[in-house]
């Protein structure tokens, strides 16, 4: 298993960084003076990519990650368990609605940042975010690629790039396994795929990749 990351029985989970308290109703198990929050793989496409196999996920303690696509920060906050005090999280998001959840979020982390912003606009808020170990994105465009692309400023040299890609939301009226190709074929332009994991049964048309430039 991933540093950070701990597998009781047939179930994830990670360090819980604020003891007692829940982001989403998950689960929470005490295991001597530490409790550990219950990952759920229907809610997270990390946890659901950790559980298909993949191999490499490039996120340790410590490190720095930009966030695209944090909603109300599910999965933003086991990477906030993962990366622990010493790392940092900069959760970024377009809808007001569920920033307002992830300011509730970030406000019970000190290394949870929320900032309400349109990841194709990076100009706006490039002077906010470092240089940063790992960017990971998951947002429901038809310009997935090019918004990583835009984004890939902030990622430090021989850093990682985590890509949750939604099928259904580039083209609807193409086979999700002709997207994914046209999509790979894109991406190998500027990165090299490590790994690459289908998220089903957790997530329908859904494909989750781990690479580098």
């Amino acid at each position: 298993m991933f540093e950070g990351i701990y597998k009781f029985g047939k179930h994830l989970f990670t360090l819980n960084l604020s003891p007692g308290f829940r982001v989403y109703g998950e689960k929470l198990v005490k295991k001597g003076r530490k409790e550990y929050r219950q990952w759920n793989p229907y809610r997270s496409k990390l946890c659901a990519a950790i559980l298909k196999g993949i191999k490499e996920i490039g996120i340790k303690p410590s490190d720095k990650v930009l966030y695209l696509g944090a909603a109300s920060g599910t999965t933003a906050s086991h990477v906030s368990d993962i990366v622990g005090k010493n790392g940092y999280v900069f959760c970024l998001d377009i809808a007001p609605r569920v920033v307002r959840d992830l300011v509730m979020v970030c406000e019970k982390r000190e290394n949870m940042f929320p900032l309400l912003a349109d990841a194709n606009k990076v100009e706006e808020y490039e002077n906010l975010i470092p240089q940063c170990d790992v960017i990971y994105q998951d947002i429901a465009a038809p310009n997935q690629v090019e918004i990583l692309l835009k984004n890939s400023r902030f990622l430090k040299k021989g850093g990682y790039v985590l890509l949750a890609v939604k099928a259904r939301s580039i083209d609807v009226t193409k086979k999700p396994k002709d997207i994914f190709k046209e999509v790979e074929r894109e991406l190998e332009e500027h990165l090299s795929i490590i790994d690459r994991k289908r998220l089903e049964p957790f997530e329908k048309d859904h494909m989750f990749y781990v690479m580098r430039f």
